[in-house]
């Protein structure tokens, strides 16, 4: 399966989303997507499995449970694909950092015109 039909799924997604902050049960990934998304248990447990099949998800048993986390290698090779876009939004992001940056600068200046401290 391709990483982006991987990906495709917004239930993949959530629960990648969830794992990248950091180890969870499957009993706990099940139930944040049960909730979210209205989907049982085996429905849950089919899209770890999607995920764990294709590299984007490790497990590894602890006593009785099974904590999931994400594998970041799949991830890398998207974001290498998406390098040839990056072109498209990395200046507009550029020019947006600057008109922050020069706005904060104003507000600033602006602040310090109409409340100067006194030096005496």
């Amino acid at each position: 399966m391709h990483a982006f039909d991987v990906l495709g799924d917004p239930i993949r997604r959530r629960i990648l989303e969830l794992l990248a902050d950091g180890e969870m049960t499957s009993g706990a990934v099940c139930e944040v997507i049960g909730e979210e998304f209205g989907i049982s248990q085996p429905g849950v447990s089919q899209h770890l499995k999607v995920l764990r099949e294709n590299g984007f998800a490790t497990v590894r048993p602890e006593g009785t449970r099974r904590l999931y986390a994400v594998n970041a290698e799949p991830l890398q090779d998207i974001d290498a694909w998406l390098g040839r876009f990056r072109r498209f939004w990395t200046p507009h992001l550029d020019a947006l950092a600057t008109e922050l940056a020069r706005g904060k600068r104003e507000r600033r200046l602006r602040g310090a015109e109409e409340n100067p401290r006194s030096t005496s």
